[in-house]
């Protein structure tokens, strides 16, 4: 496993930084912060016309605090921000950092700038893994673990009602420009995926359930989405992300320490047998996450671990199933509580 050097990950740690603020520095509106629940949720919100728009900024944070309590600063600083973060691509490039490819990134720079991100939307899958080269400071593996032509996307289908915005301009738009066309799909006029002409590439939205994994609703990104269980956990807290493409997109990932464990529970739970190509796949890449972070960030690790496996007997035996065919990755668990 080669490490990134400690230029490249001080430069993705600023590029992340930069973008956020950007992200923040273009809304329009008055910062306004919205209780609902145990949780507070700030938006910006400005008169259009004769009603009053919310748009959602982000949950509150200390970080989130800090950054509306400089917004005025930051949108004055647009154009500085905007060649430092092309700087900062450079460099990346120039220290071996993987770049998004040309398809993938028009793609997520397209949904980015519609909101999907802001929004809650989760990249899930193996366009996760390959962002988080820069989060863990470790090169991707070359080969099939990283290689994919699909871009899953997931939301809570509670935030998704809950956050009462919505993607503009909306994602069936969006993708129409981009040449993808929705599939047809058993629930008419659902559709939860789309396909681009001529390049193989599919983007498909998720949402988790718990038990039914039925089509349902994601109001704020407008479109449907295929539930799937087990989601709930992989979503959970998710993170920023920067793909390297243009002069970075900023996007949201799982906790990588909790997609390592989902891919463990995944391996075992394919329709098509725990010795497919995609379980297999699965299994490649929680070994490699596993690994990286047992050395950096074990206790991390051990938490999401030791979550997954006080859910109940069925994520437990979902779990030892995958790690009876990789020893040394259970050894590498089970070193980390010993």
């Amino acid at each position: 496993m080669i490490s990134l050097s400690s230029i490249a990950m001080s430069a993705y740690t600023d590029l992340v930084r930069l973008l956020k603020d950007d992200a923040l520095s273009g809304v329009e509106g008055k910062p306004t912060l919205k209780e609902r629940g145990d949780k507070a949720y700030w938006y910006a919100v400005r008169r259009v016309g004769t009603e009053m728009r919310f748009l959602y900024i982000g949950e509150d944070s200390d970080e989130t605090r800090a950054r509306i309590g400089r917004i005025e600063e930051l949108r004055g600083a647009a154009k500085e921000r905007q060649a430092e973060r092309s700087r900062l691509v450079r460099l990346l490039r120039a220290e071996g950092m993987t770049p998004t490819d040309r398809s993938t990134g028009s793609i997520l720079s397209a949904m980015a700038a519609a909101g999907t991100f802001r929004l809650g939307g989760t990249i899930v899958g193996t366009n996760a893994f390959r962002l988080y080269e820069g989060e863990l400071g470790v090169r991707l593996p070359l080969g099939g673990m990283a290689n994919t032509a699909d871009i899953d996307i997931a939301q809570f289908e509670k935030l998704s009602v809950a956050l009462q915005d919505q993607v503009d301009p909306g994602l069936a738009e969006t993708f129409s420009a981009l040449k993808f066309d929705p599939l047809t799909a058993l629930d008419q006029g659902r559709s939860w995926r789309w396909a681009q002409g001529g390049s193989g590439q599919l983007v498909e939205f998720l949402t988790p359930a718990f038990g039914d994994e039925s089509v349902r609703d994601l109001p704020a990104l407008g479109v449907s989405a295929q539930g799937l269980n087990y989601l709930n956990f992989l979503i959970a807290e998710p993170i920023h992300a920067a793909a390297i493409y243009r002069s970075g997109v900023l996007v949201q990932v799982p906790r990588p320490e909790r997609y390592a464990i989902h891919k463990l529970i995944i391996a075992d739970r394919r329709r098509d047998g725990a010795g497919s190509l995609k379980s297999a796949k699965d299994r490649e890449q929680a070994a490699f996450l596993i690994e990286a972070m047992a050395e950096d960030r074990p206790d991390d690790l051990l938490q999401a671990y030791a979550t997954a496996m006080e859910v109940g007997p069925r994520w437990r035996e979902h779990i030892g199933n995958s790690l009876t065919r990789m020893p040394e990755t259970k050894g590498t668990l089970d070193s980390l509580d010993a």
